[in-house]
This record gives structure tokens, sequence and C-alpha cells, in this order.
């Protein structure tokens, strides 16, 4: 339940992104002034040009990554019925950090004064239609999972009546223990799609979620090997026939 805490950072944090990069792409508004010293900071040349939608790029991404928080704050709040469990403190303090480091990283992907006092028209590309797409059909099937979990401890009519571990079934949970994790893995692949595949910094970010979902989801599989003597053999951790 702790998690919860990351999704209002994000989503407050975020919005406020999306609002700055909205009023740059649509209204020729200005950054901070502090962005464009992380620009600086991370070498970002200032003065480079936009190559024509690399700025709706980064638009559409940031506006996924804040429509996701959205989604997972709500579940934290109305879907997931969590145990007793806690987080340490340095897990803690680094998913906060991550959450605004994730999208200040959206963020410094288009250059301070792309516009460079030019009229720049938004260019829609196939490959966001792609990654918008596998977006959509992630996040349904994350929210799927997320409510076959939380059954599990609920009854028809939606009391708690368990907070204990049980074997989940259903959807992607017939391939893998963990499908709400390689639904979040698929999710930034999405992203990285939708920044036109050829963003280095994104797929760095990608592969920081691969190592991170892919941890856990070891730890959880063995956790339901270990406790369920009758758990079924053929389910992978997290990536279906895979991993």
């Amino acid at each position: 339940r702790w998690f919860t805490h990351f999704y209002v950072v994000s989503v407050l944090w975020n919005g406020i992104l999306l609002i700055w990069l909205s009023r740059a792409v649509f209204f020729r508004g200005s950054f901070p002034s502090w962005i464009q010293q992380v620009h600086h900071a991370l070498g970002r040349d200032s003065q480079s040009e936009d190559t024509g939608n690399e700025h709706f790029s980064a638009l559409l991404v940031l506006l996924l990554l804040w429509l996701h928080s959205c989604r997972r704050l709500a579940e934290c709040l109305w879907t997931s019925v969590f145990s007793n469990g806690v987080i340490h403190i340095v897990q803690y303090c680094f998913g906060l950090a991550y959450y605004i480091a994730v999208g200040t990283t959206v963020l410094c992907q288009v250059p301070t004064n792309f516009r460079n006092g030019k009229e720049l028209p938004v260019q829609i590309c196939w490959y966001h239609f792609i990654g918008v797409m596998m977006y959509i059909w992630a996040s349904l099937h994350q929210h799927k999972c997320l409510v076959i979990l939380a059954n599990l401890r609920k009854t028809e009519s939606g009391q708690v009546v368990s907070l204990s571990h049980s074997v989940p079934s259903g959807d992607w949970f017939e391939r893998v223990s963990c499908p709400h994790y390689f639904a979040e893995l698929l999710i930034y692949v999405s992203m990285a799609i939708t920044f036109g595949f050829h963003n280095v910094t994104w797929w760095c970010v990608v592969m920081y979620v691969l190592f991170n979902q892919a941890l856990a989801a070891v730890l959880c599989h063995e956790f339901y090997q270990e406790n369920f003597s009758s758990y079924p053999k053929h389910r992978k951790a997290l990536i279906p026939f895979v991993f």
C-alpha cells in the first residue's frame, strides 16, 4: 500500500510537467529556467532544433505516463487489497525519486527552445498509433490481472475476507506468475515505441524496468512454488514461454 504514495507524487509532478510541455508545444510557452539547467547538465544542446515530431512524441509519452500513474493510483485506492507488509525506507525513498526522475527524463528529450521562433506543426506518425495501441492493450490486461488478485481476498459481494495469499488463475496468469509485472514492462516498451524506437535514453529506462520487474517476479514465483505444492509447473515467472 505504500506504493500509493509513489503514484500520488507521480500524478502531481508529471501532471505539472505535462502542463509545461503542452504550453510549449501548443501555445509557445517557455520552459522554466531550472529545466534548461537540467538540459545543460545532461549534455542536451538547448540550441538544437526539433526534428519535426520529437516534441509531440515526448508530449504523448508524458501523457501516457501520467495516465498510467492515474490508473495505478485509482487501483491502489479502490481495487487492490493489501496485506500488512511493509517497505524498506531505502526502497521507499528511491521509489519517490524514480517517479520524479522518469517524468523529467521525458521532458529532457526535447530541446528547451525547440521552436526557435518558428511554427512547428504537430506530426502524428505510424509509431504513435502502434505505441498507443500497445499501451492500451497492456494497461487493460494489467488492470484485469490486478482485479483477479484483489478478488482472491474478497467475496462476490466485494467484502474483504482474507489477507492471505492464494494461487491466481485466469487471463495472463495461465502463463506467468506475475502478468501484472509483464504488463508493466510492455507499457514502458510501448512508450519507447511511441518515441519512435530510436530514443536510447528511454530504452535504458525500459532495461531498468525489465530487471526490476524480473527480480520481483522471480521472488514471487519462488514464493508460489515453495508454498503451494500444486502450483502449475508450466507457468514462467515473467515472460510467457521464455522466463
